[in-house]
């Protein structure tokens, strides 16, 4: 799909859905994203399939990367890796792929997004009302940091230890790191 230069909300999601490729939208700019990597796969997955097995009878929903996130305060409209929404789920219109109140977003880093998504993402998520948790996931090394809202502040947990559990409260979750990491191989540099 040949990119415009500049371009409104409403035709980056006509644009989006009629394209086979995913892309972020940010302030009249559409953004490519790129394919991920085997390790970035597994990590993502695993943390899904454990979240989506322990909310299974849960009023949760859990989506996998394919699930379009709006801030609407921001007008970023992007892909989170995992995305858990309790409750009554609210998207952008009738075509229901745009969710706008999620619960738990979660992000597997990589070298080429690490900086944004620590960055100016991570500060937009937090401008989510619904957001009660933010996690990051490093793909190339046992890391996994943890924002959780509380009042009107973050409260950051960093766990870097296979042992160590993430628990993610606002949704009644647990998961040990080592099940996030099955299968993945750590490559030293």
């Amino acid at each position: 799909m040949a990119l415009p230069k500049f371009v409104t909300p409403e035709e980056y999601l006509r644009l989006e859905r009629a394209s086979e490729e995913k892309h972020e939208y940010f302030r009249g700019e559409i953004f490519a994203m790129s394919g991920a990597s085997r390790e970035h796969n597994l990590i993502a997955q695993n943390t899904s399939r454990h979240l989506g097995n322990q909310l299974d009878n849960q009023p949760c929903e859990v989506y996998q990367s394919d699930m379009r996130v709006k801030i609407p305060s921001t007008e970023l409209y992007t892909y989170p890796d995992v995305v858990v929404v309790c409750g009554t789920p609210e998207f952008e219109d009738t075509q229901l792929d745009t969710l706008l109140n999620p619960t738990v977003i979660i992000e597997v880093l990589s070298a080429s997004t690490e900086k944004y998504d620590r960055g100016r993402k991570a500060l937009f998520y937090r401008r989510i009302a619904s957001l009660q948790e933010y996690v990051l996931i490093a793909q190339d090394n046992a890391q996994v940091e943890h924002y959780q809202r509380q009042s009107d502040q973050w409260i950051i947990q960093d766990f870097n230890t296979l042992d160590a559990q993430l628990n993610l409260l606002s949704i009644g979750c647990s998961i040990g790191v080592r099940d996030i990491y099955k299968k993945v191989i750590f490559r030293s540099e």
